[in-house]
C-alpha cells in the first residue's frame, strides 16, 4: 500500500521531468535547424577564395617628406603569398601543433575545446580573465577577415556560425593557407612571410624548424612573445611549440632534441632617425583630420629633409655633456620644417619638442615686452634700472649692479631683470599671462611678479610658434605638419592654412622684431649671429638647468631648447651659448638657399654696446639668484658659484666690475643684504597702467607717458 502511494506522489514530478525533457529538445531541435540556415546562409554570402586572399588586414600608411621621399611605412606589411604546397611542412606542422592540434578534424569548431574552455571559464568565474583556449584556427581565419578583436558573447556567436560557414565552402588545405599568410605575427608583420623576412631577414619558404617554432610562437601573445622585444620570452615559448609538436607526433623525440631556438639569426633591427620624432607628433593627428580606417593611406607632410638632417646635427654637435636638447623650425606658414626631440631618437623616443615643459627663463620677456608695447610703450622710452620690490620680491640684475636710466632697447638686450619686473608691474602681470595665452602658450601660465623672469611652464614648440607669430608681423601661425592625406588616389584631406587670426597690431610686431633683432646683433644672442638679419631671444633659468634660444629669419623661427631631462644642473649652460650656436649652425643650412629678407624696421645699437662690462649683463643666467624652480623668491646673498662672490662668464672667467664700482668684491655683510633688499626705501610708485589699444595696421599717435603715482599693486 505505502509503495503504491509513493509510485501516485512521485508521477507528477516523473511527468515534469519528461516534459521538460522534451521542450528541451524541441527547442534544441528548432535552434539546431537555426544554425544550420544560419550557417548556409553566411555560407553563400562568404567571398570567393581569390577574394579573401586580396582583403585587407589593416590600415597601411605612408609619409612623405615635402619633397615626395618616403620617410617612414608604418602599420601592416605583407610579404610573398604562399601557396600551401610552398609553405614548409614544418610551419604547418608547428601552428597547427600550438593553435588547433583536432584541425583535420573538427567541423570548424571543436566541442572538445569548447568543453575545455567552459571548465576554464567556471573555475576563473569572479574574475576579469577571458573565456581562452576555444578558438579553432577556422574561427581564428573568420575573425581576423571579418569581424574585429572586441570580446563579447555575440562576437563569439558570429565568429563560430562563420567558422563552421567557412568549412563547408573551403578545404582544410585552403583554410590553413589563408590563416598562415593572413594572420598577425606582430611588428607590423601579417602572413609568415612578412614576419620572416621582419625576424630572420629571409622569405618563409626557408623556415626551419626552429625558425618555424619561434612564428608559430607568437600568435598567442605577438608583443609579448616578439624575439625583438623579448628574445627570451620567445626563445621560452618556441620551446613550448617544440614540446607541442612532439606530443602531437608532428616531430620525432629526436629532432625535439635537437632542436635549438636560442641559435636563430635575428635580422637587424631598422635604423631609427630623428625623423621618427616629427611622425610621432605629426600621424596622430589624422584620428581628427580624417575618417579613414580602412584603404591604405599616402601622407604628405611638412617634412623637410635637408633641413631635419641640419637640425640632428646642430642639436649632436652642440648639446652639452649628459644633456639633451630639441630644435624646432616654422615656416611663415606654420609648416613645420624640422623637428628634433633629443640627441638620440633609439635611445629616447621622448619628444621633448613637443612634450616636454620647462621654465624659458628671459625668453619669456617676449610676452612682456609685446604686452608694454601694445599698451603704448616704444622701445626708445626710458625707465630705471634700480633696485625695486614687489609683494616681497626683490629681483636682481646679472650683473649684481643697476645702471640707471636705460630704454627698453637696452633693458631687452642685455636682459635687465629690474626693467622686465616694472614693465609688470605697470601693464599687469595677469596681461602678460593672457598675451601669453594669445600667442599660443598652452601650459599654465602664472601671475606671481617672478612670472615675468620665466617661471611658467612651456613646450618648446609653443614657444617657437609665439615667436614666428611676431615674425608674421602679429598673425597668428598655427605649427602643422601634414598637407595632404590620399587614399587611393583620391585627396581626403588638404590643409588649409588660416591668415586671418591677428593678434597683435603690426606695428607692435615690428617694435617686437626691432628689440628682438638687437638681443642678437649686441646683447645676450650674439652667438647666433649668421651673416644675415636675424632676431631672437635667449633664456637661461636658474643654476643653469635650462638653456633657449629662439629666433627667425628669412621666413624661419626656429627655437632651440637644451637641458637634462632631470632638471639637474648643466655646468656653463645658457641660452647665449650652446642653443645659440645650435641656432646659427642649423640656420646657416636651413636658410642658406632663401633670399635674404630686412626686417621691417632697421637695427638700432643700444647706448650700451661700448661699455667694456657690458658682458656683465649676460654673464649669469637669467633668472637665477632670483627665483627657485617655484617661482619663490631665492635667499639675498646666493651666487651661481658657492663659495665665490664674483660673477663669472660662460667659461668661469671672472666678469670686469660695474661701473662706478669697486674693482675688489662686495662683502657680504648686513649693510650688504639691505641695499640688495632695498630696506632703506619704499617700493617705487607704479605708473598708470596703459589701455591695452586693440590692434590695428595703423600706427596708433602719439600718446603723452603717464605720470608716475602711487597707486594699490594689483592682487
Amino acid at each position: 500500500m505505502a509503495t503504491r502511494s509513493k509510485t501516485k506522489l512521485s508521477s507528477p514530478w516523473r511527468r515534469r521531468f519528461i516534459r521538460t525533457l522534451q521542450v528541451l529538445g524541441v527547442l534544441g531541435f528548432l535552434a539546431l535547424i537555426a544554425l544550420v540556415i544560419a550557417v548556409y546562409v553566411a555560407r553563400s554570402q562568404l567571398p570567393s577564395y581569390e577574394e579573401l586572399k586580396s582583403s585587407p588586414n589593416g590600415q597601411m600608411i605612408r609619409v612623405h617628406a615635402a619633397d615626395g621621399t618616403v620617410i617612414v611605412s608604418l602599420g601592416p606589411s605583407y610579404g610573398e603569398w604562399l601557396p600551401y604546397d610552398k609553405i614548409p611542412g614544418v610551419m604547418r606542422d608547428a601552428m597547427v601543433s600550438v593553435e588547433d592540434r583536432r584541425f583535420r578534424s573538427h567541423p570548424g569548431v571543436d566541442p572538445i575545446g569548447v568543453l575545455r574552455a567552459v571548465k576554464l571559464a567556471f573555475n576563473n568565474r569572479g574574475t576579469d580573465k577571458r573565456l581562452q583556449g576555444a578558438s579553432t584556427i577556422t574561427q581564428q581565419v573568420a575573425r581576423t577577415i571579418f569581424l574585429s578583436n572586441k570580446y563579447d558573447f555575440g562576437r563569439k556567436i558570429r565568429e563560430a556560425i562563420l567558422a563552421l560557414a567557412i568549412e563547408r565552402k573551403f578545404s582544410k588545405d585552403q583554410i590553413l593557407e589563408l590563416y598562415l599568410n593572413k594572420v598577425y605575427f606582430g611588428g607590423g608583420a601579417y602572413g609568415i612571410d612578412a614576419a620572416s623576412r621582419r625576424f630572420f631577414g629571409h622569405g618563409a619558404d626557408t623556415l626551419n624548424l626552429n625558425e618555424a617554432a619561434v612564428i608559430a610562437g607568437l600568435v598567442k601573445a605577438p608583443s609579448r612573445y616578439s624575439p625583438t622585444a623579448d628574445a627570451e620570452a620567445a626563445i621560452g615559448r618556441a620551446g613550448v611549440v617544440i614540446k607541442l609538436m612532439q606530443e602531437t607526433g608532428k616531430i620525432s623525440a629526436a629532432q625535439a632534441a635537437g632542436a635549438n631556438p636560442s641559435s636563430v639569426s635575428l635580422a637587424p633591427e631598422p635604423k631609427q632617425n630623428s625623423v621618427r620624432y616629427f611622425t610621432d607628433w605629426a600621424l596622430p593627428q589624422l584620428e581628427v583630420l580624417i575618417d579613414e580606417t580602412q584603404r591604405p593611406l599616402e601622407v604628405w607632410t611638412t617634412l623637410d629633409l635637408n633641413m631635419q638632417r641640419a637640425a640632428d646635427a646642430a642639436i649632436r654637435a652642440n648639446a652639452p655633456k649628459n644633456a639633451q636638447g630639441a630644435l624646432v623650425t616654422i615656416d611663415r606658414d606654420g609648416a613645420v620644417r624640422s623637428m628634433v626631440g633629443g640627441t638620440d631618437y633609439v635611445s629616447s623616443n621622448y619628444n621633448r619638442a613637443t612634450q616636454a615643459v620647462r621654465q624659458p627663463g628671459s625668453a619669456f620677456k617676449l610676452f612682456v615686452y609685446l604686452a608694454a608695447l601694445e599698451a603704448g610703450h616704444k622701445p626708445e622710452d626710458t625707465l630705471v634700472d634700480e633696485p625695486v620690490t614687489i609683494k616681497g620680491w626683490t629681483p636682481r640684475n646679472s650683473s649684481g649692479a643697476n645702471r640707471g636710466e636705460m630704454t627698453l632697447r637696452t633693458a631687452f638686450a642685455y636682459s635687465v631683470n629690474t626693467i622686465a619686473a616694472k614693465l609688470g608691474l605697470e601693464v599687469g602681470f595677469a596681461t602678460i599671462a593672457d598675451m601669453a595665452r594669445r600667442f599660443g602658450i598652452t601650459t599654465p601660465v602664472d601671475t606671481h611678479p617672478a612670472m615675468v623672469l620665466g617661471t611658467s611652464d612651456v613646450r618648446l614648440l609653443d614657444m617657437t610658434r609665439a615667436f614666428a607669430s611676431v615674425a608674421n608681423k602679429g598673425v597668428a601661425v598655427t605649427p602643422y605638419g601634414i598637407t595632404k592625406v590620399t587614399a587611393q588616389g583620391v585627396t581626403i584631406y588638404a590643409q588649409e592654412v588660416d591668415r586671418s587670426q591677428v593678434l597683435v597690431a603690426p606695428y607692435v610686431a615690428a617694435q617686437m622684431t626691432d628689440l628682438l633683432q638687437t638681443a642678437v646683433n649686441t646683447g645676450t644672442g650674439k652667438a647666433a649671429q649668421i651673416g644675415r638679419p636675424v632676431a631672437g631671444k635667449t633664456g637661461t633659468t636658474t643654476s643653469n638647468k635650462d638653456g633657449w634660444f629662439v629666433g627667425f629669419s628669412s621666413g624661419l623661427t626656429t627655437g632651440v631648447w637644451m637641458g637634462r631631462d632631470d632638471a639637474k644642473v648643466v655646468p656653463g649652460l645658457q641660452g647665449g651659448t650652446a642653443p645659440a650656436r645650435a641656432f646659427a649652425a642649423f640656420m646657416k643650412v636651413a636658410v642658406a638657399n632663401r633670399p635674404v629678407e630686412q626686417f621691417d624696421t632697421q637695427v638700432t645699437l643700444p647706448e650700451w654696446q661700448l661699455e667694456p662690462d657690458e658682458e656683465s649683463y649676460f654673464g649669469e643666467a637669467d633668472n637665477s639668484l632670483f627665483v627657485d624652480a617655484d617661482g619663490n623668491p631665492v635667499e639675498p646673498g646666493t651666487t651661481a658659484n658657492p663659495g665665490s662672490d664674483a660673477q663669472v662668464d660662460a667659461d668661469g672667467q671672472p666678469l670686469p666690475p660695474a661701473q662706478g664700482s669697486e674693482a675688489k668684491p662686495e662683502r657680504l655683510d648686513q649693510d650688504w643684504i639691505d641695499r640688495v633688499l632695498d630696506r632703506n626705501q619704499s617700493p617705487p610708485p607704479r605708473p598708470n597702467s596703459a589701455p591695452n589699444k586693440a590692434p590695428s595696421a595703423v600706427p596708433p599717435p602719439e600718446v603723452p607717458r603717464a605720470r608716475p603715482q602711487e597707486t594699490r599693486p594689483n592682487q
